[in-house]
């Protein structure tokens, strides 16, 4: 099994946060997102 996430895009107010984010997990697999405050990590998951 895997999860596919293809062209993520999330946008506040006209400003582009996330743009174009693709990520495949597969079952078992453990992932980590790494980046500076504000990058938008927590962003790409909501």
């Amino acid at each position: 099994m895997k999860i596919f996430l293809e062209n993520i895009h999330k946008s506040y107010n006209k400003r582009v946060i996330v743009n174009r984010v693709n990520v495949s997990v597969a079952q078992g697999e453990v992932v980590g997102l790494l980046g500076p405050n504000g990058a938008g990590k927590t962003t790409t998951f909501y």
